[in-house]
């Protein structure tokens, strides 16, 4: 008998969740107010310490955006985002604000942008699976693009020329 084929020596113990500290990005329903208070307030002094880490700046985002603070959680996001402009997860979750916001055309931008700073397969698959219920929600009609930007530019010349040629020729 090879020992390929011998069964292992130690039973492999089940899974005990009580075991795993809670954190915020894990499971924010099991966090009390006072310790994401906590939490917030030891990312605030190491975003202090620390203002050139985008990864401290993009976990103070999100845990004031668990503890539903949306204008602090965008100022950390964009914070992050402005420290390290290629930082895959500022990106992703500046883009995630966006789309929990329903600003779908900027929500879309950060995430192509994270889309393009993805460095495995892992991240890859998250920002794309983003991106495809970000544009499930924002179709392509809805969509902001240059040429329907340049097109409501030409409509709207050619109305105020309408216009004008209307009051001038009485």
């Amino acid at each position: 008998m090879s020992t390929a084929l011998a069964p292992p020596s130690t039973t492999i113990q089940p899974w005990n969740e009580s075991s795993v500290p809670a954190f915020p990005w894990r499971d924010p329903h099991t966090v009390s107010r006072t310790d994401l208070a906590a939490y917030i307030g030891e990312l605030e002094r190491a975003c202090v310490d620390n203002p050139t880490s985008p990864a401290l700046w993009t976990c103070l985002g999100m845990a004031y955006a668990v503890n539903y603070d949306v204008m602090k959680s965008m100022d950390a996001l964009e914070t992050a985002a402005e420290v390290d402009p290629t930082h895959f997860w500022a990106r992703l979750k500046y883009g995630e604000l966006h789309y929990r916001l329903r600003a779908l055309d900027c929500a879309e931008d950060e995430t192509l942008k994270a889309v393009d700073l993805a460095e495995n397969a892992i991240q890859l698959s998250m920002a794309r699976k983003q991106l495809r219920e970000i544009r499930a929600l924002n179709p392509p009609v809805r969509r902001r693009t240059p040429a329907s930007a340049a097109g409501r530019a030409v409509f709207l010349s050619a109305l105020m020329m309408f216009a004008y040629l209307a009051v001038a020729w009485g």
